[in-house]
């Protein structure tokens, strides 16, 4: 099965923006497992702004585009290298991906990002893929992956993927009452349940951009999950236990 596993910035960072190390490698154990159990897995993380803004001392994310991409730049390689010893301690190596909007809009490069992708899967290494903010001047579009989870059903359409995962900080979507819905067939009905805009201050996503893009992934017949990024959940998904909110895939 080929999996993508889509991780949001404050499921793996603390409020300051620190990568939180215990929520990492609990992360990468589970895909690690996921990996030693057969599937391929391509791995879209955010977090790279955030550990930009602790690093550099500030009190929240920018609204700056060139502050934006200076945090990239400083805390794309503090996540990287955290993923590359976290990874390593599993006997798996990672490859690092970094795109934007303009990767997708001409068929040529998409192709090629496919192709680098797929290559990469093949030889046993795991794709970490985010937005590159470095370069990105989307926002000023009115374009935004909204904290990759956009971004996350490209690359599971871009390489058929059997399988997306959202993780988040919550156990899936949740009723009126704050409770877990486990099966949801139409997320055009889901989106009466979340308030639009509704995101953190270290990250530029939530609930109805994460809805956005399950509703994409559905209809492209893609089966796709929310879950909870702070738990492990990864595996006891995949082995169909009642973890999540699923979506199920149906191609039109």
């Amino acid at each position: 099965m080929r999996i993508v596993v889509k991780v949001g910035t404050h499921a793996i960072a603390a409020k300051s923006g620190r990568p939180d190390h215990r929520a990492l490698g609990r992360l990468v154990s589970q895909l690690s497992s996921l990996r030693k159990m057969g599937h391929e897995v391509v791995f879209v993380s955010s977090g790279a702004v955030a550990a930009g803004v602790e690093s550099l001392g500030l009190k929240s994310r920018p609204t700056d585009t060139n502050d934006i991409q200076m945090c990239a730049a400083v805390g794309q390689a503090r996540f990287i290298c955290e993923y590359e010893r976290l990874f390593e301690q599993h006997s798996l190596k990672i490859g690092q991906i970094l795109l934007t909007h303009a990767d997708f809009e001409e068929r040529r490069r998409s192709q090629n990002v496919k192709k680098s992708i797929e290559h990469l899967v093949k030889a046993g290494i795991v794709p970490v893929i985010n937005e590159n903010d470095v370069v990105a001047d989307d926002e000023l579009k009115g374009l935004t992956f909204g904290d990759n989870d956009w971004l996350s059903f490209l690359i599971a359409r871009l390489v058929k993927a059997d399988l997306l995962v959202l993780l988040t900080t919550v156990d899936g979507l949740l009723d009126n009452n704050g409770k877990r819905i486990a099966l949801i067939e139409n997320p055009r009905l889901a989106m009466r349940l979340v308030r639009a805009g509704e995101k953190g201050k270290l990250s530029k996503g939530g609930m109805d951009s994460k809805l956005k893009a399950v509703r994409a992934a559905v209809k492209s017949g893609i089966d796709t999950y929310i879950a909870n990024g702070r738990k492990s959940v990864l595996v006891p998904l995949i082995e169909g236990k009642n973890v999540g909110t699923f979506f199920p895939g149906s191609a039109l």
